[in-house]
């Protein structure tokens, strides 16, 4: 029987859609619901305390109108802050995301690993963890940076973006004592991997780059294994607050599948 219950994803922007290119590739047949929270954009320089209320609301209104399946929170900030909640409050399935750190440290040959993230995800203690669990023979530092979720934001609404912008971000974390020997960098927010290109670009030598979306495609596909799907997918693309909308990024949206956009 078809079964027309779609796949919720949630970001405080464009971000999460660099979790949704690999679970759509594993899942081309589900239905996807992608929502950015552009009324609280960014979340990387908001408190703990506004991210841990703001998220558990406004998933509880969006499971009440969409009726998903399963959430994935496609947001490394909100899922180290509020994932707890979420899955206390939430009947359903919760997929979050966390950073990178172990396959980063078994790619890692120089064991040395750089984590890029919002200052919000940067310095939550659940890094500390993942790094004392996963890497723990590995030098492991950090930088925080609200411009390049910034600079995502911006390629996908097809604006240029400056590459001295994307050198600057790379030398807040190679430029750290050590940071030298780094050969493996964790993109630990989820809008960094669609400036992945202009970071290698921008790298003064060779790096790595590692993300957790085809981590959290997998961990989708196994919770929904055997399931039934909607006879004609489709996606929608719901926004938290008023935007303006412009032909690159509804361009860039239609091609992940989101032909439909709108307001929650």
């Amino acid at each position: 029987m078809a079964d027309d219950r779609p796949i919720l994803m949630f970001d405080s922007g464009v971000g999460g859609l660099s979790v949704l290119a690999p679970t759509r590739a594993l899942l081309p047949h589900a239905a996807y619901v992608y929502a950015a929270d552009n009324g609280g954009f960014p979340y990387g320089i908001r408190t703990e305390a506004e991210i841990a209320a703001r998220v558990p609301a406004l998933l509880g209104r969006l499971v009440e109108r969409y009726r998903p399946r399963l959430v994935v929170i496609a947001c490394n900030t909100a899922s180290t802050i509020a994932l707890a909640a979420v899955r206390a409050a939430l009947d359903l399935p919760i997929v979050g995301t966390v950073p990178a750190i172990k396959p980063a440290a078994e790619q890692s040959a120089a064991r040395a690993i750089g984590v890029l993230g919002t200052d919000a995800t940067v310095r939550q203690p659940y890094v500390d963890d993942l790094s004392a669990r996963f890497a723990a023979d590995c030098l492991v530092l950090r930088h925080g940076s609200a411009r390049l979720v910034e600079l995502a934001e911006a390629k996908l609404r097809g604006e240029p973006t400056d590459p001295a912008a994307y050198r600057a971000v790379l030398d807040g974390l190679l430029g750290q004592p050590g940071g030298d020997r780094i050969d493996t960098v964790v993109l630990a927010c989820t809008h960094f991997p669609l400036v992945e290109a202009e970071l290698a670009a921008a790298a003064p030598r060779p790096l790595r780059f590692v993300d957790g979306g085809p981590g959290i495609a997998r961990r989708v596909a196994y919770l929904t294994e055997g399931q039934d799907w909607p006879a004609l997918p489709k996606g929608e693309a719901v926004f938290t607050a008023p935007l303006d909308v412009g032909d690159a990024l509804r361009t860039g949206l239609a091609a992940r599948g989101l032909a439909t956009i709108s307001i929650l």
